[in-house]
């Protein structure tokens, strides 16, 4: 759960880049050790912003984001009629099932990498205005999803410490010990 890249990164640009996305997920990942659904679930902030929002947002963003650089529709598809249900539990979904799908989706992602030929190979992005208009690289994915990622991860920080007041250095201890 607890990553840290080491200088070596892996020996290679992709193992580099899935090991600094690794690192952010668990940077997310961690801030739900010890919550029930409820507490994950909560807003304790002015934010509409919860934990299992965030990492039901992640997952679903790193497998939209593959899916199309592999030429395939999201999984989950989204418009503005269900864009809010991205940030919360909804009918059977728990904390535990959302990232155990966000560890499938981490699979899914570091095999189409590393099968990938080559990192310069690239994709169109679907015609929306937050997206380039220009093809993109599995590099710039990468990076972007690691962009993505370490944002939310600060702000799993933030809502964490506002529901008990552990920070992300006691979280990191309680994982590196088992307490949690």
């Amino acid at each position: 759960m607890v990553k840290h890249v080491p200088a070596e990164a892996h020996g290679d640009e992709r193992g580099a880049l899935l090991a600094f996305l690794d690192e952010a997920r668990g940077g997310i990942r961690r801030t739900v050790l010890g919550l029930t659904d409820e507490q994950a679930s909560s807003r304790p902030s002015a934010s509409e912003l919860s934990l299992a929002g965030l990492i039901k947002h992640v997952a679903e963003v790193e497998q939209g984001w593959v899916a199309r650089a592999k030429g395939e529709d999201p999984a989950v598809s989204r418009d503005e009629s269900n864009w809010h249900e991205c940030f919360v539990l909804v009918r059977d979904e728990t904390v535990a099932s959302q990232l155990a799908y966000w560890d499938q989706v981490a699979k899914e992602t570091e095999e189409f990498i590393r099968n990938a030929p080559d990192l310069n190979a690239t994709f169109a992005l679907p015609d929306a205005p937050w997206f380039p208009k220009e093809r993109v690289s599995l590099r710039w994915l990468l990076l972007r999803l690691i962009s993505e990622v370490d944002r939310h991860a600060g702000h799993a920080d933030i809502i964490r410490e506002s529901l008990d007041g552990k920070t992300a250095f006691e979280l990191v201890d309680e994982a590196q010990s088992g307490t949690a």
